[in-house]
């Protein structure tokens, strides 16, 4: 660590090409590109890294400007300043800003399904109000799970058992979901084991989520800009019924501000793929196609 920049956890999956950089999501790790990123190789050099107080990486106060040098340091140490950043959710927050801070260097940008909770208005047929009540219980229910502290002696059989249950629900391959969580995993002072990122560092990084407008950033972005969009349902959250009225609504107000704004702004792409908000581990395939196409089209000649 120098400065305010960490020494990021990277895996160079290698290949030829216009590089890419490859950012995951919350609580995830560059582990989730495991079955993407080989599809993307055959066109790009690229590059997968953990994110600040994730994976393998070092931790340190979670805000946006540090977790730019951290990238910055990351491009430097490759020799690829002109990086084009592919993100997943957080990533694609991360990406989009990388890009604004960078326009002179990045060609274009990536964000996949990275559109936190949107804006009241965006629930279509819900009122506002209702939205705004309903939102700050979502908000509780994200800090609740960011606060869960150190395993509890079961505890990483319990949350494998947990995975291999998604692992069902969703079709997505064991080995994926076991990977990230034991990449996640790490040990305190104490012995014990604790998923990371860990309690204060994950509430960071929530306020810093909550501090952005992103159709704002959306619209500042100079350079190409592909968002990718799940065309399937978030799964139902146990307990909470009205959860799943929420977010049909999201996915219809969102579905609408995104191909408003690609009207308005030529150099906005909008990519609907078919998947879940895990749509890195459960549609591989759909992913790598939706970015081999934008970049295609954003590095003609370069990524043909």
């Amino acid at each position: 660590m120098t400065g305010d920049r960490i020494s990021l956890a990277v895996h160079d999956h290698g290949g030829d090409g216009p590089p890419l950089l490859l950012l995951h999501g919350a609580g995830r790790t560059l582990a989730d590109w495991a079955a993407v990123a080989p599809l993307l190789t055959r066109r790009h050099r690229v590059l997968a890294v953990d994110l600040r107080g994730h994976g393998l990486s070092p931790s340190g106060p979670w805000n946006f400007p540090g977790v730019l040098a951290d990238i910055q340091a990351v491009l430097e140490k490759h020799d690829i300043p002109d990086a084009l950043p592919v993100g997943h959710s957080l990533g694609g927050m991360v990406a989009v800003l990388h890009a604004l801070a960078h326009p002179d260097a990045v060609p274009g940008a990536v964000n996949l399904d990275g559109y936190a909770w949107g804006r009241p208005d965006q629930y279509v047929g819900l009122d506002p109000a209702y939205v705004e009540e309903r939102l700050a219980q979502v908000r509780q229910m994200a800090e609740a799970a960011s606060a869960r502290g150190p395993l509890p002696a079961d505890g990483l059989a319990q949350e494998l058992a947990r995975q291999r249950t998604m692992s069902g629900q969703l079709g997505i391959p064991y080995d994926l979901l076991e990977a990230g969580v034991r990449r996640s995993v790490t040990e305190r002072p104490d012995g014990r084991l604790e998923l990371r990122p860990v309690r204060d560092r994950a509430l960071e990084m929530l306020a810093a989520i909550e501090s952005l407008d992103l159709f704002a950033l959306f619209r500042r972005v100079p350079v190409p800009l592909l968002l990718g969009r799940a065309l399937r349902p978030v799964p139902p959250v146990p307990g909470v019924d009205w959860f799943d009225e929420l977010m049909t609504a999201y996915g219809q107000g969102l579905a609408r501000d995104l191909d408003l704004l690609a009207a308005e702004r030529p150099g906005v792409r909008v990519a609907g793929i078919d998947g879940t908000h895990a749509m890195l581990l459960e549609n591989p395939r759909g992913v790598a196609d939706a970015v081999l196409r934008f970049t295609s089209e954003t590095l003609p000649g370069r990524a043909a």
